[in-house]
């Protein structure tokens, strides 16, 4: 099933999607890390968006 980009709540804004690539690159443009560190990151502590930013703040 499709991602309905329209549904804005709060389960969409708390976990990142790794399939898809625009939540990937709103990370990378936000952290100003590269699309393979935060699939790293993501791998490392989970795909909670707050576990993945925290995780490459400290990197």
């Amino acid at each position: 099933m499709a991602d309905n980009k329209d549904m804005r709540d709060a389960r969409d804004r708390s976990k990142i999607n790794a399939g898809e690539s625009y939540e990937l690159s709103y990370i990378e443009e936000k952290l100003g890390v590269s699309r393979q560190q935060v699939e790293e990151a993501i791998k490392a502590v989970g795909n909670s968006r707050e576990k993945v930013e925290e995780y490459l703040k400290k990197k």
